[in-house]
C-alpha cells in the first residue's frame, strides 16, 4: 500500500506507512483466503484477474501481493476449495483459471458470517465508552 500522505511513521510501523494503514494491512492479511474466495463466487478467473479485481474493488488502496497471492491460490487449490486449470487461450500465453468448489463456497459463506459476527462486536466494543459521571456507578 502506498501512504497518501509523508508523514513520519509511528514507531512499529514500517517505514513510510502510517500506523492506521499497517494495521489495517494485517487485517486484511488474515482474511486473504476469503478474499479471493469472494472474487471467484460468480466467475472463475485467471490469477493476474484476481490481483485486478481485488485492486480495482479497493479504488487501488489495497494490492495483494504476487507472492501471497499464489500461495493462497496453492492452499485454496490443496484444500480442495478452489480447483485449477490451464486455459486454452488462441493468442498470448496460457493462463492458469481458479473456480470456486462446492466447499470453497461454504467455506466463504461461513468465514463472511463469522467475519460479521466479529465486526458487530468489535463496533460495539469500539462504540461503546464507559459512562463515568460523578456519582454514578
Amino acid at each position: 500500500m502506498t501512504p497518501k500522505n509523508s508523514d513520519p511513521s509511528p514507531q512499529g510501523s514500517p517505514p513510510g506507512v502510517p500506523q492506521s494503514e499497517a494495521f489495517a494491512s494485517d487485517l486484511l492479511r488474515g482474511h486473504t483466503d476469503t478474499i479471493v474466495l469472494g472474487t471467484l463466487r460468480d466467475t472463475e478467473r485467471y490469477g493476474f484477474e484476481i490481483y485486478k479485481t481485488i485492486r480495482d474493488a479497493t479504488g487501488g488502496d489495497y494490492e495483494i501481493k504476487e507472492a501471497t497471492l499464489y500461495a493462497t491460490f496453492r492452499r485454496l487449490v490443496k484444500d480442495g476449495l478452489v480447483d485449477a486449470y490451464w486455459g486454452d487461450e488462441t493468442q498470448g500465453g496460457r493462463r492458469k483459471y481458479y473456480r470456486i468448489t462446492d466447499a470453497g463456497r461454504a467455506v466463504y459463506t461461513r468465514n463472511v458470517a463469522d467475519w460479521n459476527a466479529t465486526q458487530r462486536i468489535i463496533n460495539t466494543l469500539l462504540n461503546t465508552a464507559p459512562s463515568h459521571t460523578k456519582g454514578t456507578n
